[in-house]
């Protein structure tokens, strides 16, 4: 802790507000603060040039870049809640320091990146909660939040998620084709057309779009709704509109190999049509957020 407690009124009462310091031990505790800061540089910086790097290389998680930054700007507009919130120093939010630690510990010998870079998120929650209290743990729990959309989920569960969005997708859209005039067979996530067989690999699985989508319609949330429901809402909408545009996009490959060149349209009619469908999604959700305004205006307008 930057400075003393009486221990008698501690072992009463282990989460009390801390007298005023003096110059002396205000400094300490700003060098105590550095000291913490440049720790957590040295045991987080390989994780987070890996985090960087798997940002840049997986199209999945491209958003990531954004995140950090909007996680800042959300600080930034609470400023005046956090100013606000009394500062009560507390020995609760140990505990939960080193757990955090082990589970970093744990996935670096264990190289599984999702618990290293996840225990980041556990440690500063219990440093928030150990140096300024569980008032500002709450204060701060929605910018903590947000920065597990920037972490890639592990290969077990991304595995298990996109599979299903695989036959999810291809079932739909073997039963769109045929209805546009295209016979055909499916098989799993294959469906054999005339010409060839179009198999839905995990890129067109939907899930690429949905963890953008999903990111995107947080960020959408906050800044034009104002009430908690609402903004839930908006996210899950991203859900099925990425599955829908998915969906949209098979059909529309599948008529380009039926109607047009086979080549192209899994080149680069297949790529393309990806940035297109994201665009689409996009409108989509902006045209669920305006029939929810259409649909319950007062409540729209409510704080």
């Amino acid at each position: 802790m930057p400075y003393a407690v009486d221990l008698a009124a501690k072992e009463t009462n282990p989460e009390l507000p801390l007298t005023s310091p003096s110059g002396t031990t205000a400094r300490l505790g700003w060098l105590a603060y550095a000291s913490i800061a440049l720790l957590l540089v040295v045991l987080y910086y390989r994780v987070a040039i890996k985090l960087v790097y798997d940002w840049s290389t997986i199209p999945d998680y491209s958003h990531g870049f954004l995140v950090p930054f909007f996680a800042a700007f959300l600080i930034w507009d609470k400023r005046k809640v956090l100013q606000a919130t009394p500062i009560r120093q507390s020995w609760f939010g140990v505990p939960l320091v080193v757990f955090s630690i082990v589970v970093l510990i744990l996935g670096v010998y264990g190289v599984e990146l999702f618990t290293s870079r996840m225990s980041f998120i556990f440690l500063m929650t219990g440093l928030i909660w150990t140096f300024f209290g569980w008032a500002m743990v709450r204060a701060l729990r929605f910018p903590l939040l947000v920065l597990v959309l920037a972490v890639p989920f592990p290969a077990i569960l991304f595995n298990q998620i996109t599979f299903p969005l695989q036959l999810l997708a291809s079932r739909i859209a073997s039963e769109i084709l045929p209805l546009l005039g295209v016979p055909t067979l499916h098989e799993g996530n294959v469906i054999e057309l005339p010409v060839m067989k179009l198999e839905v690999a995990e890129a067109c699985s939907g899930i690429r779009s949905l963890m953008s989508l999903f990111t995107l319609a947080v960020f959408y949330g906050y800044f034009l709704e104002r009430t908690n429901r609402r903004r839930i809402l908006l996210a899950l909408a991203s859900i099925p509109i990425a599955v829908a545009a998915n969906v949209a996009r098979i059909v529309g490959t599948g008529l380009c190999v039926q109607y047009w060149d086979p080549e192209k349209a899994l080149g680069f009619f297949h790529e393309f049509s990806g940035w297109v469908m994201f665009v689409i999604s996009l409108a989509c959700l902006y045209l669920v957020h305006r029939a929810m305004q259409l649909i319950s205006p007062a409540k729209a307008q409510t704080t």
